[in-house]
Order: C-alpha cells, then structure tokens, then sequence
C-alpha cells in the first residue's frame, strides 16, 4: 500500500526541519525550514523562479505523466527499480510522453536528498536521483542524522557537484522554503494521498506495475 500523506501534519511538526545537517568535517549546513509559518512565506513567484519541475521528454510528447514520490519511500524506490527504466526507455525517450517529477516530503531526510539532487541543475538532476534511489538503503542506514546528512553529500560530490557549490545548495534557506511551500501547493491541488502517485493527463492513478503503467499509457495513446 502507498504510504499515506499527511501534508498539514508534516509542516506543521517540522519534521522538514529542526535538525541542523553537519558533515563530518564539522560544518554545520541547516536544512533550512523549522516552521509551517516559514514555508508559507515563500509566494507564488519565488516558487515559480526556485522550484521548477524536473522535466524528461519532449515538450510536445501527446501524453503528459506526472510522478509524486519521495526520495524516503520503498514504493517509490521499487518503482524506480522495476518500472522507471522500462517507461523511460519504451516511452519517455521514443517521446511518446512528457515524464514531469514532483518530490514530496515526508521528513527531513526527503528534503534533503531533493536539495541534494537539485544542486546539479536540470542536466543533473534525473542522473543524481538515480544515485539517491539506487542507494536508498544504505544512505537512510547511518545511525543518526549527521551519518544520513553526510551519505547525501557524498553523492552530489560523486556526482561532480564541486563541495563549495554542494555546501552553498544544503545552507539555501529561501530554497528549502519555497520547495517545500512548492510541494505542499501542487500536492494539494492534485489530491495527492499516497506515493508514488501520478497523474496522467489529468487523471490521477496510484502505484503500478509496468504492465498496467502501459496499458494506462496505450489506452490514451490511442485516442
């Protein structure tokens, strides 16, 4: 089952932030949003210019597919692992469909990883998500929140982000704020339950197995 959302409930604890994120080598990076009261400052504007959607396919592909997930959920790992690949290279590369990633954020480590991937820019970021989801396990296994903090920071340095730039994305309050005010907007708007969750050309499906994923996708390919 979809691991259910609670999106008031997640801001309103501050379960996004709180905690400060220190390396290893003793700096200390916040994870910049503490309140619900913060996130809600961020305006629709700076959203907009911050927190754009991360974007496969073509601009004009006849399908549009939406994915909600978070970077902290087996759902969304096991579907990266068995059914991404195959849609990506059946569908979003033969550009039958515009693939559009939204993150969502049950915790704080979640926020994390999306600030992580999204330090490399567009060109990088699908790639760095690869990373994120592929090694899931292993970077949510530390024993404490530095350890997490410290195994997401390896991975945008393994992914060529330079560390001075890498420590200037995870100390980005404004960033983290509108992210989150993003997520909650969108989500929202979308009646976003569970991850992962797609919409695809306005209808909203749950998880999917690739066979019932193209189905879905044929059916309204063909029309």
């Amino acid at each position: 089952m979809s691991k259910k959302l609670k999106l008031a409930v997640v801001l309103a604890t501050g379960v996004v932030g709180g905690a400060l994120w220190s390396s290893q080598q003793g700096a200390t990076l916040p994870p910049a949003l503490s309140t619900a009261a913060e996130a809600q400052t961020a305006t629709a504007s700076s959203e907009a210019a911050l927190v754009p959607d991360m974007v496969q396919g073509q601009e004009d592909a006849p399908v549009t597919v939406v994915e909600y997930a978070s970077f902290t959920c087996p759902h969304c790992q096991h579907f990266h692992e068995e059914v991404y690949g195959q849609l990506k290279s059946n569908y979003i590369d033969t550009g039958k469909i515009k693939f559009v990633y939204r993150e969502v954020y049950f915790d704080k480590f979640g926020l994390w990883a999306a600030m992580v991937a999204r330090c490399g820019g567009a060109e990088k970021y699908f790639g760095i998500s690869d990373m994120i989801y592929d090694t899931q396990k292993e970077w949510l296994a530390a024993e404490n929140e530095a350890g997490i903090a410290e195994n997401l920071r390896k991975i945008g340095l393994k992914a060529g982000i330079a560390p001075d730039a890498l420590d200037a994305c995870l100390k980005d309050n404004d960033m983290a704020k509108a992210m989150v005010a993003n997520y909650q907007t969108k989500a929202t708007a979308d009646d976003i339950t569970g991850t992962p969750s797609f919409i695809i050309d306005g209808q909203k499906y749950s998880n999917m197995s690739y066979e019932d994923f193209a189905k879905v996708l044929d059916e309204k390919l063909a029309k």
